[in-house]
């Protein structure tokens, strides 16, 4: 994928980020989703033998209560619906559910795909699977429908982590520095996000992975990226790129 070709459409708007505040974030943590839900704060994280779920505080990221997976399980992609935490893992093929409130496990659902970045618009599941496509699901994981997510006639593959933002879908594209824009309703994409140079390279190190991580708190409506294994969590605007 050409990366200086992403946004370059006239149809399609460019954005750069603007860093508003950065808070302290969890270099053990290989973020694979984030959302805010209720007022509070939660990151889900992967790897085997590391993932987990938490709630974190987010002036001084302290983990306040967490739940962690057992070794065989890689978590992926979370949300919160009609009171319920929704997980899914990358290779199990399983879906975790469990109370929102209290983290109680309440069931697993068998999954057909990968499991990659999840988010919500208020009544479905939206996952992605790390191909163009968008999976819109029931909240017993049964397709509802899918789109194929296309800038300019073509399909943007590795979508991952997912956040629905005044009715659009925003997703990261694996291994770049890109986000996209997306109408959920035919997956056009309305919108890029350049964040090359979010995190500096003088706090990068050995260990430092790729952007993944977005959140909006529907409260403030204020958007929040990271990385995984990044030291920093970041307030951001968007600033059009003339």
């Amino acid at each position: 994928m050409c990366l200086g070709c992403i946004g370059c459409s006239a149809s399609v708007k460019r954005y750069k980020v603007q860093v508003v505040k950065e808070y302290t974030h969890d270099t053990g943590a290989y973020t694979q989703g984030l959302f805010f839900d209720g007022g509070r704060f939660y990151e889900s994280t992967g790897q085997f033998g590391e993932s987990s779920f938490r709630e974190v505080e987010l002036a001084t990221g302290k983990v306040l209560r967490k739940l962690d997976f057992q070794q065989k399980y890689f978590a992926e992609g979370s949300v919160m619906l009609d009171g319920k935490l929704f997980i899914l893992t990358w290779l199990n093929k399983v879906a975790f559910v469990y109370d929102a409130a209290t983290l109680e496990y309440l069931q697993a659902y068998s999954y057909p795909r990968e499991g990659w970045g999840l988010t919500t618009d208020g009544k479905s599941l939206i996952a992605s699977d790390g191909s163009s496509k968008l999976f819109f699901l029931t909240p017993e994981f049964q397709l509802e429908r899918s789109v194929d997510v296309k800038m300019d006639g073509r399909s943007m593959r590795n979508l991952n982590e997912l956040e629905y933002i005044d009715g659009k879908i925003w997703a990261n594209v694996y291994t770049t520095d890109m986000i996209l824009i997306i109408n959920p309703a035919d997956g056009k994409v309305e919108a890029s996000v350049d964040c090359t140079g979010l995190l500096p390279r003088t706090m990068r190190t050995s260990a430092t992975d790729v952007l993944n991580g977005i959140a909006c708190d529907p409260a403030t409506g204020k958007i929040y990226l990271t990385g995984k294994y990044w030291p920093r969590l970041y307030e951001i605007k968007l600033v059009p790129v003339k």
